[in-house]
């Protein structure tokens, strides 16, 4: 099943959005954030493989202009490490999760998705760490 995941201020203005898909209609809160933050580091980490490799543009650029700019360095993400900083976030309240605009209390509060499912994660606080 396809969900829309959006990231929210805590007024209301959606910084970022993007599709998840799951498995299963039952999911508990912690396997919510889990698939999205496993989904957000592989596709980062498929981004990063990708960039390492050669330009496939339909222009490329000079030998020189590759030179001066040099390789793009993009680190990896370990994926289970930023699991654990965003259940601690969700934990010490630095976001909060709306569910068709109920709020889940705990990680291992168990939710139905349907297929028109909202869910909102709304930061108070930036997350930073990794």
């Amino acid at each position: 099943m396809l969900i829309t995941i959006r990231d929210e201020s805590a007024t209301g203005h959606v910084t970022n959005e993007l599709t998840l898909d799951v498995l299963t209609e039952s999911i508990t809160v912690r396997e919510l954030i889990r698939s999205r933050v496993y989904e957000e580091v592989q596709d980062h980490n498929l981004a990063r493989r990708q960039a390492a490799g050669q330009f496939r543009g339909l222009v490329q650029p000079s030998a020189t202009e590759q030179q001066l700019n040099g390789p793009k360095t993009i680190r990896e993400i370990d994926w289970k490490k930023q699991f654990d900083i965003a259940c601690d976030a969700f934990a010490r309240n630095g976001f909060f999760i709306l569910i068709d605009d109920k709020q889940a209390e705990s990680l291992d509060e168990t939710v139905v998705l349907k297929h028109d499912t909202k869910v909102s994660f709304v930061k108070l606080t930036p997350m930073v760490g990794g």
